[in-house]
């Protein structure tokens, strides 16, 4: 297993590192638990940094359903994040459908202002917070098209495909039993197909580095550097990330 931590700096992620990490548990290629791959990455990035993993539950929290719960909503974009969620230490932040699960030093600060967005991706999200913290982006798998940060900058751009224009309310309940309605604009992507592999077109190394995790392919990519870029590219053509559905 010490082969995964040399891997992971190869990559770029040492200790003390903020990363938030979307992944596939079935690219890695291996017989380990996702408990004993999680404690890889925290045993690496220590209690000096944080990791975060996305705990998304737009599948099971939805119009018909507008219900969430720290505790009991579970997230529905794989084995990883359903682990995490679970383990000692880590911190949930509130929102309905783009919840953030987070370990480590700064995980209480990267969380607990969510609940102050009404957007899938605003600027209290921990998405957003990766740019205070020098954060890092780390896609387990070929899944860039899986970058929820870049529907943050989608957000600061005005991009138009991507809120409803009404909003929804939810009933949030939160660690301690309590719970509030709140009323949040949806993503609503209808008619577009999301391309954030273009992402490399417009980063280079060091922003952006590529590796292995086991049978893995990798990406680690800075945040504060593909926020800049990316401000670029949509001024060029707002439509940059996405294509027309077929």
């Amino acid at each position: 297993m010490n082969r995964i931590r040399e891997q992971l700096n190869e990559l770029g992620i040492t200790a003390g590192s903020v990363v938030l990490m979307h992944s596939s548990m079935k690219s890695l290629g291996t017989d380990l638990t996702p408990e004993s791959f999680l404690f890889e990455l925290m045993d690496t990035v220590t209690s000096e940094g944080t990791l975060l993993l996305p705990a998304l539950t737009y599948e099971n929290v939805t119009f018909d359903k507008p219900f969430f719960s720290v505790s009991e909503s579970e997230p529905c974009v794989g084995i990883l994040p359903k682990t995490f969620q679970k383990m000692d230490g880590v911190v949930r932040s509130i929102h309905p459908t783009h919840s953030v699960c987070a370990w480590g030093n700064y995980a209480k600060d990267m969380t607990e202002k969510h609940i102050n967005d009404n957007s899938p991706v605003g600027l209290c999200s921990p998405f957003m917070h990766l740019l205070e913290y020098s954060g890092k982006i780390l896609f387990v798998g070929d899944i860039l098209n899986s970058c929820t940060f870049m529907h943050g900058i989608e957000e600061i751009v005005n991009a138009p495909y991507t809120l409803n224009e009404k909003t929804t309310r939810y009933t949030l309940k939160d660690i301690n039993g309590n719970t509030r309605e709140k009323d949040y604009f949806t993503h609503n992507f209808k008619g577009w197909e999301q391309e954030y592999v273009r992402i490399r077109d417009i980063l280079e190394y060091p922003a952006i580095r590529t590796g292995n995790i086991l049978a893995a392919p990798c990406t680690l990519i800075d945040a504060k550097t593909l926020k800049t870029a990316a401000i670029k590219r949509f001024q060029e053509d707002i439509y940059a990330f996405v294509s027309k559905a077929k």
